[in-house]
C-alpha cells in the first residue's frame, strides 16, 4: 500500500516453505518473506503475540491488519479457528490500497499449506469484487471481515477496540508512509489500552515512530533468518519478560528528525 502509487504487475514466487507469495514491481519487494511466507506469517502475528491461545478462550477478539496483501493472515485466523473449534466473535478489520488482481490472487497456493483448504477459496474469491471503500463479508458465522479498499489515510478514525494489530506493510524504506508516528498513533487512538502490535521489522526508525507515537515497545527472535522483529503495546505488562528498548530515548530521536 502507498498512497500515490498505482497497482502494478505482480509476480508469483514459491518461497522456501512450498507457499507462494506475490513479487511486486510497484514496491521492488516481495509480499512476505522468500523464506516461507506462510511460516513467517504463523510465527509473527499469530504465535509472538499469543494469539493462537486468545481463539481457545473464546472470548470476542477485534483485530486491525494493515495490508491485506494476499489475505493470508485472514485465512490462517479461519484455518486456526476452525482447528480450535472456537467459538469466538471475531471482528477482522484490514486495510488495502491495491488489491491484488482477481487472476493472480486465485493462482495462489496456501490452501495446500491449510488444516482446512476450503477457507481459503473464501478469502480469494473476494479479490475481483472489491469496491472502494469499506467492504464487509463473513467468511465464518461467527466471524466478520471488514476489508477497506484504499489508503490508510482515508480509514475511519472511529474507534473500533482493536486488540491485535498485525502491522504487514511494505518495508518502511519502500513505503514509508505507513511507518510514521502519525500512523501509529492513528491505530494507538481506535485500539483498546489492552492492544498488542506485532511487525516483522524491527528498524529503528520503526522504534522511533511507535515511541513517539506513546508505544511500549520489545524486540524478539525474528522469523525464518531475521535477527529481531517488534511486540508494541500501549500497556507494558503485556511485554513482561521480553527485550523492552529505551521508548524515550527513540521518541526524542524521532522528534529530533535522526531517523530522515
Amino acid at each position: 500500500m502507498n498512497e500515490n502509487t498505482p497497482e502494478d504487475e505482480n509476480e508469483l514466487v514459491v518461497t522456501r516453505d512450498g507457499s507462494h507469495t506475490v513479487y511486486s514491481s510497484q514496491f521492488d519487494q516481495h509480499y512476505h518473506n522468500p523464506n516461507g511466507a506462510v511460516a513467517e506469517s504463523r510465527y509473527v502475528f499469530f504465535q509472538q503475540p499469543g494469539l493462537l491461545d486468545a481463539l481457545k478462550g473464546n472470548d470476542e477478539i477485534t483485530i486491525l491488519e494493515i495490508g491485506f496483501g494476499t489475505g493470508l493472515n485472514l485465512m490462517l485466523l479461519l484455518d486456526y479457528y476452525l482447528s480450535a473449534e472456537s467459538t469466538s466473535q471475531i471482528n477482522y478489520y484490514s486495510i488495502e490500497g491495491f488489491p491484488l488482481k482477481a487472476e493472480t490472487a486465485k493462482s495462489l497456493n496456501y490452501h495446500k499449506h491449510l488444516e482446512n483448504p476450503q477457507v481459503g477459496k473464501k478469502i480469494l474469491n473476494i479479490f475481483g469484487n472489491l469496491d472502494k471503500g469499506m467492504n464487509r463479508f463473513s467468511p465464518l458465522d461467527n466471524i466478520t471481515a471488514h476489508l477497506f479498499n484504499g489508503m490508510f489515510s482515508d480509514f475511519p478514525d472511529t474507534p473500533i477496540g482493536a486488540e491485535y494489530i498485525f502491522h504487514d506493510a511494505f518495508s518502511p524504506d519502500t513505503n514509508p508512509d505507513l511507518w510514521t508516528g502519525q500512523v501509529f498513533k492513528k491505530i494507538r487512538e481506535i485500539s483498546k489500552d489492552e492492544v498488542i502490535l506485532s511487525t516483522y521489522c524491527a528498524a529503528s526508525k520503526v522504534q522511533g515512530a511507535m515511541a513517539w507515537a506513546g508505544w511500549n515497545i520489545a524486540k524478539t527472535q525474528g522469523a525464518l533468518g531475521k535477527r529481531e522483529m517488534i511486540l508494541g503495546a500501549l500497556n507494558p505488562s503485556k511485554l513482561e519478560g521480553l527485550k523492552r528498548v529505551n521508548e524515550e530515548r527513540y521518541a526524542r530521536r524521532y522528534e529530533e528528525g535522526d531517523f530522515n
